[in-house]
């Protein structure tokens, strides 16, 4: 027997797959998540299948009704049709929708007529994590038209959800716990082709030691440069460029550059060119790319040739809100920080496709980078905070992957 959601109470990216009866979930994130989301969908009376392509998944999916998947990748196509036919699935729900696996089965669901839901890390952060209908980031079906949301009833301002309590020793212990079962897990699942490199003695190394290292160094160098950028004669005096990881699917899929490299020189030729020589450009990399990426190099030889070097900064670590409030203006292909940046009033110019080019609210990809320098000009603020209500009623939910899930509770 159905139970009908609360729609008072019952945020609307839920409500959207409540309505199907019978949910197949895919591959989730690392850690319990789909397992409560299963539990939550069968409270509410809807039947629930799940896919596990790993042992890893596998491990972490604790309820009932849940296949394994040990065949080869170019048989999954015809084997995941065959298994949505047979028991009559109305529609699928997935994280990660540019992983090999979802890819193929996306394309699966458009031929027989399937819902996509997809899961994503929060538009919003923390606290928030993303669920839409047909697909996240560049394929959000948010609207992407200024009129739209400023022709949108003037509503209270969004009151605080619940602390999620996620931490980064936890997130870290999932994905150990995670990668560890998937290399014992091997055997059965030889044939599964996952989206990144994730041997745990490896994966170890890299955070532990690299990762560790790097934290520390740039413990002892950012501190001073925090001071630098903090103090008044630097007030909107520099642009920030924050990096983002480097097999980053937004990156990877829905950017004009064909890596980070590309988009470093890019941003520096234009800002050699065309910015005030009174203004600096701050350069932060991503935390999650420590143990992998450093760009150092590229950015000071670059910076070299053009004749910049003295006023290209290169950080790891800073206080992005601190930061932000400072900054004159920031630069991006299309990471959540730009939403960050709005917030703070920052002005903000976007290189490729995301869900905040709005027209009227950033400086868009079509637009010459150069002229950003010059005139950022100012956040619309009313304009924004109409495309954030709208974004966190229409796409968020107040939970975590990691640590507790308010919005999934009984």
């Amino acid at each position: 027997m159905r139970v009908a959601a609360d729609s008072s109470v019952t945020p609307p990216p839920l409500q959207r797959l409540l309505r199907h009866h019978k949910i197949l979930l895919l591959q989730g994130p690392m850690g319990p998540f789909f397992s409560k989301l299963a539990q939550y969908l069968s409270r509410h009376g809807c039947e629930v299948g799940k896919i596990n392509f790993n042992a890893g998944d596998a491990l972490f999916y604790r309820f009932p009704g849940a296949t394994a998947y040990t065949g080869r990748h170019e048989d999954l196509s015809e084997w995941l049709a065959a298994h949505i036919q047979t028991h009559r699935y109305e529609a699928i729900a997935l994280f990660g929708q540019s992983r090999p696996v979802h890819q193929i089965a996306r394309k699966v669901a458009r031929e027989l007529g399937l819902a996509v839901h997809v899961f994503e890390e929060g538009y919003v952060r923390p606290d928030f994590v993303t669920l839409e209908e047909g697909g996240v980031n560049a394929l959000s079906p948010l609207p992407r038209d200024g009129a739209f949301y400023r022709a949108l009833p003037a509503t209270p301002a969004h009151t605080a959800q619940e602390v999620t309590g996620q931490r980064f020793r936890r997130t870290a212990l999932i994905a150990s716990i995670y990668s560890v079962a998937m290399l014992l897990g091997y055997a059965r699942y030889r044939h599964h082709v996952y989206h990144r490199p994730i041997n745990p003695v490896s994966q170890a190394w890299r955070w532990g030691v690299v990762g560790g290292l790097r934290k520390l160094r740039a413990y002892v160098t950012d501190r001073p440069l925090m001071r630098q950028l903090l103090a008044a004669h630097n007030h909107k005096r520099y642009f920030l460029l924050p990096l983002q990881v480097h097999n980053d699917s937004q990156m990877v899929n829905h950017s004009p550059f064909a890596n980070s490299e590309a988009m470093i020189c890019h941003v520096l030729e234009s800002f050699a060119r065309a910015a005030d020589k009174q203004d600096l450009l701050v350069i932060k990399h991503h935390p999650m790319d420590r143990p992998y990426r450093l760009y150092h190099q590229v950015i000071r030889q670059h910076a070299r040739r053009l004749g910049v070097q003295d006023r290209v900064l290169i950080a790891q670590d800073l206080h992005l809100p601190s930061v932000l409030e400072h900054a004159k203006g920031l630069v991006t292909v299309n990471s959540t920080t730009g939403l960050q940046a709005l917030l703070h009033n920052t002005p903000v110019a976007v290189l490729g496709d995301c869900i905040y080019n709005v027209d009227g609210l950033v400086y868009g990809p079509s637009l010459p980078l150069d002229a950003f320098w010059r005139s950022p000009g100012k956040v619309d603020k009313v304009l924004f905070r109409a495309y954030q209500r709208y974004l966190i009623q229409h796409s968020q939910l107040n939970a975590s992957f990691y640590a507790d899930t308010p919005c999934l509770r009984p």
